[in-house]
């Protein structure tokens, strides 16, 4: 009982923060990275905000956004999700304010993007000693996971739009690169590579998957698109993460953990209470 009192006192203990990775994880991301790219992409042009009041609304309702997140002592689909949607279009917005605010290089972009994600990785893990997302338990843990995803939305859109600057590949075409890359990934993970590394080398190529599938079918027929618009991909794809929450939410099927856990004691070391996961 006393060895995990510290624990107790020290930080607010809470279930998992984030959901299980199964199929509906990685459908809704890559649904909220085409989101991501597209809805920035129809408030900052078509509407005419700018890019700077679009990164001032987005930035301001995902502060509100992440203060309901952080607020909750469990995962919740709706408000995680939600998190998701505009971390992902202000992920977006701080690569294309560097690039068509400020005329900066996007190999310059990718490479600070690239280097501050190590940065985020490397204190995470000395102050934590795990960069898994099944320990999301405490809000400085939570506090890093959501530092992170900020960061590889900005790094994916940064590598994503300088791939397509150097091929000069089509909307479709530019689809194939990271989704190529996403089952190396999964194939590498099979095979034994670290189901941590793996997660997060696949939760950046998700970006630009998601983006490039946006631009395929957000891009007009002359440009090798489907013609659907901004507005029309940000619509049918929000429609979808919508539809795919109120399942989730109704089925709790990408539950880590069982209501019952809140109250039973965490072990400081291993981060598991009984009956919990890993």
């Amino acid at each position: 009982m006393s060895t995990n009192a510290p624990m107790g006192r020290a930080a607010r203990v809470m279930l998992n923060k984030v959901p299980e990775v199964t199929v509906y994880f990685w459908v809704i991301k890559i649904l909220c990275t085409t989101v991501g790219e597209s809805f920035a992409d129809y408030i900052n042009e078509t509407l005419g905000f700018g890019l700077t009041n679009t990164t001032l609304l987005f930035g301001a309702a995902l502060v509100i956004a992440l203060v309901a997140q952080f607020r909750l002592r469990r995962y919740v689909p709706g408000v995680y999700w939600l998190s998701v949607v505009l971390i992902s279009v202000v992920g977006t917005l701080l690569t294309d304010n560097l690039t068509d605010g400020h005329d900066v290089p996007l190999w310059i972009s990718t490479t600070v993007f690239a280097v501050l994600l190590a940065v985020v990785f490397s204190i995470w893990y000395a102050r934590e000693h795990t960069l898994s997302i099944h320990t999301i338990v405490t809000t400085p843990r939570e506090a890093w996971y959501w530092l992170a995803v900020l960061v590889t939305f900005a790094l994916g859109t940064a590598v994503g739009d300088w791939t397509i600057e150097l091929t000069g590949w089509s909307p479709g075409v530019s689809v194939l690169l990271p989704l190529g890359l996403i089952l190396a990934v999964f194939v590498g993970w099979r095979l034994g590579m670290g189901p941590v590394l793996s997660f997060w080398l696949a939760y950046i190529l998700t970006r630009p998957l998601g983006a490039n599938i946006g631009d395929f079918l957000g891009s007009s027929h002359s440009e090798g698109g489907l013609g659907l618009g901004t507005l029309g991909t940000s619509v049918i794809f929000l429609g979808t993460i919508l539809a795919v929450v109120v399942f989730l939410t109704v089925t709790d099927v990408d539950r880590t953990e069982n209501a019952e856990a809140l109250e039973a004691p965490r072990d400081p070391v291993s981060d598991r209470a009984p009956g919990g996961h890993r």
